[in-house]
């Protein structure tokens, strides 16, 4: 756990990668705020210190859960739906937005690995999901606040936590990540500023 860090706010945290990564922080001894549009999505033995029912594109609710935090994770998904959406950039516009009312620096954000390809080789179906993944990606690196965008690969429901993972900036040398290693990172990331102001690739080799 980090010094400075104590409060930390989740994003998405009735997502798949979302739901491993809530009960990760708050073992970790995080007290953690959670924006829900439905908290019924969230387990009954949740143990998320303050639940805020809203919508991250409404800029009151985002304002409301940031109050009191001391750092942000981003997990923001469309789930299976993949037509055109902005949902994921301008959810983080105002979370970028609201960190800065509330003198809040550090964020951890996830996107997908897409944004390390060549777009050109990116599958068709998921270009418009990717193409809001870059939009929140450059509001990340403009924002001048101590992010660290996480770009995984495929990331795995079934895969165990294993906490062996391997991190390289800008690069990524296997194919999937547990989705609870993945939220182990994400709660890494607030106890260290080694990867503030990066892009990181992550990933794990499973048996």
């Amino acid at each position: 756990m980090s010094d400075s860090i104590k409060n930390v706010a989740i994003f998405g945290a009735t997502g798949m990668t979302g739901l491993a990564t809530l009960p990760q922080a708050v073992t970790a001894g995080y007290n953690v705020t959670v924006l829900v549009r439905d908290p019924s999505k969230l387990p009954a033995d949740h143990k998320a210190s303050k639940v805020v029912v809203g919508d991250v594109l409404n800029k009151e609710d985002v304002m409301k859960t940031m109050e009191g935090q001391d750092a942000v994770i981003i997990i923001l998904g469309t789930r299976n739906v993949l037509t055109p959406t902005t949902m994921m950039s301008e959810g983080t516009k105002n979370i970028v937005e609201a960190m800065k009312a509330r003198g809040i620096h550090k964020v951890v954000g996830c996107m997908s690995a897409f944004l390390l390809w060549d777009r050109s080789k990116v599958p068709p179906r998921l270009i418009p999901v990717t193409e809001d993944h870059d939009r929140m990606y450059t509001v990340l690196k403009t924002s001048g606040l101590d992010y660290v965008a996480v770009m995984p690969p495929h990331i795995g429901d079934d895969l165990p936590l294993t906490g062996r993972y391997s991190v390289a900036e800008k690069m990524l040398k296997g194919r999937a990540i547990s989705k609870h290693d993945l939220g182990h990172f994400f709660v890494k990331c607030l106890s260290t500023s080694e990867w503030d102001g990066k892009t990181m690739g992550v990933w794990a080799e499973y048996k």
